[in-house]
């Protein structure tokens, strides 16, 4: 029977899935194998009802610059008693190529063990993508998706900014990013917004949502100040994962979860969330300032892939095949800047319940500082022009909200 190789996605799309898919299929083509790709993920990967296509050079040649997945994806997330080896022999897998986030790669370091306690020759390689940006991969490199996602949230979020210039309004935009900041920190980075949130800025403090909506009238009113009457604020969706169960059920909204045990945030709003609490809040303090939320969710997920996810999906696809080639598995595929292969070995990076920790934002790196020390909110030299908006003005206090201190003079806005 011919060789074959076997391709999955899961968890949710990522601008250069298909791309990663097309050059896989195309070098391992070459040599003689057949390409099975696998739809729903591990959902039927080892019920025996498995949907399958076989990919030939066409049909991979086709896909190659596309967004989304040509292969349907699915969060489902087998038990150690569900995986079998089944499969992988009826079609004589040599290897099993997984594309997904840290769910998936967690699932597939599983899988490999259990292939393993089974004396099932086969490979097992992982291709890390997730718009989140929050696998840690070496060279601080980027997972895929993540600057196509980004490039997205920067055309959005220019334009909202535009309608806020124009008609004199605020907007709260929530972006995805579940258990880390990146996305939102460098969409508003690129936007220059005034305000940024991310769950890693709570280093120093437990988060909550009031936090979250003073440091927002922070901005709004560091803005009034300086006579600037509109804004946009971008908070990272991430917020409300480290929120305290409490303050999730206090905010009037009853979440669902997905099988990983996440609140399914795709299901409401979380502009509108926050939006509504900035309003109230400003209601109280008799202020008359207009905000619209937006969510920046779902139409950053399929977008055509830029050009740099393009070739960085193109050096991954290839070098699947050399770690597969040095007889690697039970490995995530990396690459540095110069494009040198590297395996990463799961088993290097789990933590002690094989779970593979995510990759947070760094707020003391000289980009993040640069970044944070320009917003334009309250410090301590704004308190007596605030007084004019605010009872106490210390309460919004971006550096005191976050028990940051006091940055230097220069980190700081006029």
């Amino acid at each position: 029977m011919k060789k074959s190789i076997a391709i999955l996605c899961a968890g949710g799309p990522a601008p250069g899935i298909n791309t990663v898919i097309s050059t896989i299929s195309k070098v391992f083509l070459k040599d003689g194998y057949k390409i099975i790709g696998i739809h729903d993920g591990f959902q039927n990967l080892f019920n025996g009802k498995a949907e399958t296509v076989d990919i030939n050079f066409h049909y991979a040649d086709r896909i190659f610059p596309r967004g989304g997945s040509t292969l349907r994806m699915s969060r489902y997330k087998p038990k150690d008693g569900e995986f079998s080896g089944e499969f992988f022999i009826k079609n004589n897998v040599k290897l099993l190529v997984t594309i997904g986030g840290d769910d998936t790669a967690s699932t597939s370091n599983r899988l490999t063990k259990f292939l393993e306690k089974e004396n099932i020759k086969i490979q097992n390689i992982h291709v890390p993508k997730t718009i989140d940006n929050d696998i840690p991969l070496p060279d601080m490199m980027p997972t895929f998706g993540f600057n196509s996602a980004k490039n997205e949230g920067v055309h959005i979020g220019n334009t909202i900014y535009e309608d806020s210039r124009t008609s004199g309004a605020w907007f709260v935009i929530s972006s995805m990013g579940r258990s880390a900041g990146h996305l939102a920190f460098e969409i508003g980075a690129s936007c220059h917004f005034p305000i940024i949130i991310i769950p890693e800025m709570f280093n120093n403090t437990r988060p909550t949502l009031n936090k979250v909506v003073n440091l927002i009238i922070s901005s709004m009113i560091k803005r009034k100040i300086n006579k600037v009457e509109h804004g946009v604020a971008i908070v990272s969706e991430g917020v409300f994962h480290v929120l305290d169960k409490e303050e999730i059920r206090n905010c009037g909204i009853d979440f669902t979860y997905d099988a990983h045990g996440h609140p399914e945030l795709g299901n409401v709003s979380k502009a509108h969330i926050i939006n509504v609490l900035v309003q109230r809040k400003l209601k109280s303090l008799g202020l008359k300032i207009k905000s619209r939320p937006v969510e920046m969710g779902y139409e950053l997920r399929c977008c055509r892939p830029v050009a740099y996810d393009l070739t960085l999906c193109t050096v991954l696809g290839m070098g699947v095949k050399k770690l597969f080639e040095q007889g690697h598995k039970g490995c995530i595929v990396s690459t540095t800047r110069n494009a040198e292969i590297k395996p990463l070995f799961m088993n290097d990076i789990e933590d002690e319940n094989g779970k593979i920790p995510p990759r947070l934002v760094n707020i003391n790196t000289e980009f993040a500082r640069l970044v944070l020390g320009d917003l334009h909110v309250l410090n301590q030299n704004d308190y007596e022009e605030a007084r004019a908006y605010l009872p106490i003005p210390e309460e919004y206090d971006f550096f005191r909200i976050l028990e940051w201190g006091y940055r230097p003079e220069a980190m700081m806005r006029p």
